[in-house]
């Protein structure tokens, strides 16, 4: 290991690393499960953000290519069938992550491989095979001039310790990466800009699982969209939040009218005026935020709803109206976020977030423990509901030791965030010392050259 080390010296300091320097000839590409942020190293932003899948419109006959802007642009993308190559977080199916980088590399960046070099992410605990599979994707598929291979933590840290030279993260050289995604959440410690491994913990929730519960919960109550990705994605993305006191939020959703202050209506995409769903009333959507604790429902208030003289009739409640292209959401807004919380509302045998997050503290030596507490850095796109660092805030602190401060800090982007750090890392001096080159992987093997990565 002692050796290997001598590969990155940059890896002991991030002082000297200049904020994106230009090195335009190396091609940063953080895969993930949802998205792929892909760009020059040494440039702030990525090129381009695309959805790391094919899709196949009910108006087509073949799986296209998602543009940068699938979100935005007018495609009809009701009822779209969607084939992802990775699965729970690990690359299953390489053919299809070839024909989608080759769309990356030739439509979007429009490079040449074989005159770049790849940084490339990796989400830990890959085994062998993908690994062996992604090493054939990058030289003998796509011809790349060197290859480097990171986990997103080690990123992560880069990049908020160079943000912030004085501060805590930097002087310390360790914090603890927070990375909910796409197909997973880990809370991994990061010291000296080491993912140590045996310290990380792995929940298997993440974005997808949330909103496949959503689509569950939204389907049961009134409307079918178990076939509607892309639409409940946006439905996720624009109208949950995370709940500071859920047995107070759950009376508020079972109130009727304008006490209500969750409810709010989406209405769905016709095919024909708008290809794209809508929230009906964003400033209705926000009501929930005026909630305070004073707002938690009386005792009278709670049993009067179960009483039939002032409910409302069983039928007239149930009672579908199926010409409207709309449908209402009230406690599905907080109860999808509380599964990174609570996974074993879901039926999973898995510990929540807070308890994950102490438990990779716990593997850490206990020199490290109140730094880590105080450097709890959060990433990942599902870490952008509403009150996310709040509510973890909350469950964190009893779980901590009292004469330990618990500090979280939020990306300003937690969806790029990685990438950024790769860019930081891809411009460093020595970052061509560190890659595997075309020529040592065909001497030496995959097996030989993963080992400068220290997986």
């Amino acid at each position: 290991m002692h050796g290997a080390k001598s590969h990155c010296p940059h890896f002991h300091s991030t002082s000297h690393l200049s904020p994106f320097a230009d090195m335009s000839n190396v091609i940063v590409l953080d895969n993930g499960g949802g998205f792929i942020k892909a760009g020059h190293g040494g440039e702030r932003d990525p090129v381009t953000v695309i959805p790391n899948c094919l899709y196949r419109p009910l108006s087509s006959k073949k799986f296209l290519h998602p543009s940068p802007t699938a979100s935005a642009s007018t495609e009809d993308l009701t009822s779209a069938a969607v084939r992802r190559p990775i699965d729970r977080g690990y690359l299953i199916n390489p053919d299809l992550q070839r024909d989608i980088w080759s769309h990356l590399f030739t439509s979007l960046l429009h490079i040449t491989p074989s005159n770049y070099s790849l940084l490339l992410t990796e989400p830990p605990f890959t085994l062998p095979s993908i690994q062996r599979a992604t090493d054939e994707l990058v030289f003998e598929d796509f011809g790349f001039k060197s290859l480097f291979i990171t986990d997103s933590p080690k990123l992560v840290h880069l990049y908020e310790a160079s943000k912030r030279p004085d501060g805590l993260i930097s002087k310390a050289q360790c914090s603890l990466v927070v990375d909910c995604g796409f197909s997973f959440t880990h809370a991994a410690p990061v010291f000296q800009n080491f993912t140590l491994n045996y310290g990380v913990k792995r929940i298997d929730l993440g974005g997808k699982a949330l909103t496949n519960y959503l689509k569950e919960l939204v389907s049961y109550r009134s409307v079918n969209v178990m076939d509607e990705s892309f639409l409940m994605d946006d439905v996720k993305e624009k109208l949950c939040f995370v709940s500071l006191d859920i047995a107070r939020d759950l009376q508020v959703a079972r109130k009727r009218g304008k006490d209500n202050v969750l409810r709010c209506v989406y209405v769905l995409p016709d095919g024909i005026t708008h290809t794209k769903g809508f929230v009906k009333d964003p400033d209705e959507a926000k009501r929930y935020l005026t909630m305070t604790g004073a707002d938690s429902p009386s005792l009278e208030t709670i049993k009067g709803i179960d009483r039939p003289e002032l409910s409302e009739k069983l039928e007239d409640r149930r009672r579908i109206d199926l010409t409207k292209n709309e449908f209402e959401l009230t406690n599905e807004r907080f109860l999808v976020p509380e599964m990174i919380f609570h996974p074993a509302d879901l039926g999973m045998n898995q510990a929540g977030l807070a308890e994950c997050i102490v438990r990779a503290v716990n593997s850490c030596h206990p020199v490290l423990h109140p730094v880590l507490y105080e450097s709890i850095i959060l990433t990942g796109g599902s870490t952008l509901f509403p009150r996310f660092s709040e509510r973890l805030e909350m469950e964190l602190r009893p779980l901590v030791p009292d004469e330990y401060q618990v500090k979280i800090t939020t990306q300003e982007d937690p969806i790029l965030g990685v990438w950024r750090g790769g860019s930081l890392l891809a411009s460093s001096p020595d970052f061509e010392a560190m890659c595997v080159t075309k020529s040592e992987y065909e001497e030496l093997g995959s097996a030989r050259c993963r080992k400068r990565f220290f997986h």
